[in-house]
């Protein structure tokens, strides 16, 4: 399902991976390891003036049509305020504003919360997750996003051709056979239901792969549970390795469509937060492969020409 070239060079090995049925590739440069430019944990603690604390979610951030928002657990649930989909929500996880370790019932109310927010707008589903400001979080504050849009991102686009070319091709499942594959490997971490495995073309450092045997985000809730304790394995996992931020997205395919997609979930760990570290590549960027601009380039060009008159 994907190839290795391996090049030695004098200051080390490369490896070239390369997925054969979706051309996505990565190098992987071991030694640098040895840079150590992950930094010992700084987590900014101040709270003040965050829109996600208690006294102040309820009062500043925006309610759905029906003027409410989802409550569940210690989570609530409402519209970005500025949204980059067409549907685009935010669960704020927990009461506490810097959170070191999350319970397996805060990580499920925030996900049955982004489910019921996201089964209200038609499209290709998400659920995400930046944590801490070098994964491009804006806010301190744990919060999950969803997006829902009439087109696939790009990662997904990917994949569902994939697996619509691999069924015609093979007449069997793309993901059963990567399953079988990962599952014998040394990639293989834990899980048999849902299969959690350091994927083999990773898209960013340390990405762990959890695949899920459903499609569609109606079928999600039955899983929820299972895919908590994933989740908060992973991150148990990294801090075992000595990093604390991440970025986490899970992709679904549209409800209604049958073309082999199989849902998954895919965590990466990012450098720890310090004081020069804040990123602004978040899920969008290394998850989804899709960059969210903020700049028009038509914008871009009138600015430019408009200061050199």
């Amino acid at each position: 399902m994907f190839s290795i070239r391996e090049v030695v060079t004098s200051r080390g090995t490369l490896q070239y991976r390369e997925e054969h049925h979706t051309g996505l590739r990565c190098r992987i440069s071991p030694d640098r390891l040895k840079r150590k430019i992950d930094q010992s944990l700084s987590l900014p603690s101040n709270a003040d003036d965050c829109p996600f604390c208690r006294d102040a979610v309820m009062t500043v951030t925006p309610t759905f049509p029906d003027g409410n928002r989802i409550i569940r657990g210690e989570s609530v649930t409402f519209p970005n305020l500025f949204p980059f989909g067409e549907g685009h929500v935010v669960t704020v996880m927990t009461r506490e504003h810097a959170v070191v370790s999350f319970s397996r019932q805060q990580v499920v109310d925030a996900l049955l919360s982004q489910i019921e927010a996201l089964q209200q707008v038609d499209g290709y589903p998400s659920i995400n997750w930046n944590f801490l400001p070098s994964a491009g979080a804006s806010l301190v504050h744990p919060h999950m996003q969803g997006l829902s849009d009439s087109h696939p991102s790009r990662i997904v686009e990917i994949y569902i051709s994939a697996s619509e070319q691999y069924r015609k091709k093979q007449g069997t499942n793309y993901w059963d056979v990567v399953r079988e594959q990962e599952r014998i490997s040394d990639r293989y971490l834990f899980g048999d239901e849902i299969l959690w495995s350091a994927h083999a073309v990773p898209v960013g450092e340390r990405e762990v792969r959890g695949i899920l045997p459903i499609s569609t985000l109606d079928e999600m809730e039955n899983h929820v549970d299972l895919v908590a304790l994933g989740i908060i394995e992973i991150i148990a996992l990294y801090r075992e390795l000595g990093t604390h931020a991440f970025n986490m997205s899970m992709f679904f395919d549209k409800c209604g469509n049958d073309n082999g997609f199989r849902a998954f979930c895919s965590m990466i760990s990012r450098i720890n937060p310090n004081p020069s570290s804040t990123s602004d590549s978040a899920f969008m960027e290394r998850l989804h492969l899709e960059p969210v601009i903020m700049t028009l380039p038509e914008d871009l060009g009138k600015f430019y020409k408009k200061e050199r008159k």
